[in-house]
């Protein structure tokens, strides 16, 4: 069993890797946890039984500390990553930490330095990696089936409730307080194709805007929160609608409150962040956007991801020059191969999935267990999740200067960086 600490006890916090111990209390067992929100350091305390001196509301009193155990999870908002990953790293931790692992590209290069010479290893929660349904479309790619991939299209299809409630009021809303949305929600993207494709990115384009989420789009007579109340019918981002329906206990309701009554809901909604108008609230960052790259091989690849779907899932296409493959990842799971010379299409059949991400959730926490306690490389190091994150930011830097960029020399420019598949 693998004792460890928890920085940031929210959402992910508590409610993944506070329950994944929970259910594994074999594998794993938090003996410490900081959050700047008392409430939540308690309920999460409360939970596993930790005691007052393993409290803390300052994360910073908690990693100043003497080593209180082996690993530490870290799980708060996206601009607290590097610092917190960097000093945990230094004071001799195995780390966790939730995607993306800094919000600016600088960072991501000097907590990837940090990890390389620190103690302690360090994983990055690309969490897709862990899914049957990625490592059953990774083994029909290895397995050659499709010929050499000429070209991708990997979709991120968004479902427009969770659009708006993530990236129009929710943590990721302001450009200035978070991680781009790109980088936010697609670093997991950009890593799947990094880890199945086995090339480099050479050259990228990006273009996207915020679309739908301005004031000058709100239907007329929209008023500034939901529960004004607001006359507007059949609004897609009715929050009244999202979150006050009795059968929904899980997330996103547990976002908004710790009270899931009906009367804790409606507090939430006239007080909170979430019962705001969306077309009103203020968001700046993007809700659809578009890169194209071109890779070292000589294949291409397109990321469309966008927030306006009716169904959350992610959904793709390799073509190669003996096959297709297409893929559904949602609530829904589906790989299909045809074949170009007899048409014929196979079903692949893939395991059954439990928890969340697909049944990442708990395939990362069982990887990061099983390394701290059989001493094993980490399977999304720093250095390996570096190539997804420099993808990302540099496709928000595409998408504001409408350059195509030069990935290659981008990667030169940072001292100590080495691209995956080329030779150190």
């Amino acid at each position: 069993m693998v004792d460890a600490v928890l920085i940031g006890a929210g959402q992910r916090g508590y409610h993944v890797y506070g329950r994944w111990a929970e259910q594994n209390p074999h594998r794993l067992k938090f003996v410490a946890v900081a959050d700047p929100n008392p409430e939540r350091v308690e309920r999460f305390a409360a939970a596993h039984g930790i005691p007052s001196s393993g409290r803390f509301t300052d994360p910073e009193a908690l990693l100043d500390r003497s080593l209180l155990a082996p690993a530490c999870v870290i799980a708060s908002p996206d601009r607290h990553h590097y610092r917190q990953a960097v000093a945990a790293l230094a004071a001799g931790y195995h780390v966790l930490s939730e995607k993306p692992m800094a919000a600016t590209l600088g960072d991501c290069v000097a907590l990837a330095a940090a990890a390389e010479a620190a103690p302690g290893t360090f994983h990055v929660g690309h969490v897709l990696r862990f899914t049957p349904f990625f490592q059953t479309l990774r083994s029909v790619l290895e397995s050659g089936r499709l010929g050499e991939v000429v070209t991708v299209e990997h979709r991120e299809n968004v479902r427009a409730w969770h659009m708006a409630h993530s990236y129009v009021r929710g943590n990721w809303a302001r450009s200035g307080e978070s991680a781009p949305m790109i980088v936010a929600k697609c670093c997991h993207d950009f890593d799947i194709l990094h880890w199945n494709l086995g090339s480099t990115v050479s050259r990228l384009s990006s273009f996207g805007s915020l679309f739908e989420f301005r004031p000058e789009r709100a239907p007329a007579g929209a008023t500034d929160r939901c529960t004004d109340p607001c006359p507007v019918e059949a609004c897609p981002y009715d929050a009244r609608r999202v979150y006050l329906n009795p059968g929904l206990t899980g997330w996103p309701v547990h976002v908004i409150t710790d009270d899931l009554s009906l009367e804790g809901r409606l507090i939430a909604l006239r007080q909170g962040p979430y019962g705001r108008c969306a077309y009103k609230v203020g968001s700046d960052v993007v809700d659809h956007q578009v890169v194209a790259m071109d890779y070292a091989s000589g294949m291409t690849a397109v990321l469309h991801m966008h927030g306006h779907s009716h169904e959350e899932e992610r959904t793709m296409r390799y073509d190669g020059t003996r096959a297709t493959l297409r893929g559904r990842f949602g609530r829904l799971q589906s790989i299909e191969v045809i074949d170009h010379v007899t048409g014929l299409r196979e079903d692949v059949p893939i395991a059954e999935t439990r928890g969340g991400h697909g049944g990442g959730d708990s395939g990362i926490l069982e990887l990061f267990t099983d390394s701290i306690e059989n001493g094993l490389p980490p399977e999304t190091s720093a250095a390996e999740s570096l190539e997804s994150h420099l993808l990302a930011f540099l496709a928000e830097e595409a998408r504001l200067s409408g350059a195509v960029i030069d990935v290659d020399e981008r990667r030169a420019g940072y001292p100590g960086f080495r691209a995956p598949f080329l030779a150190p």
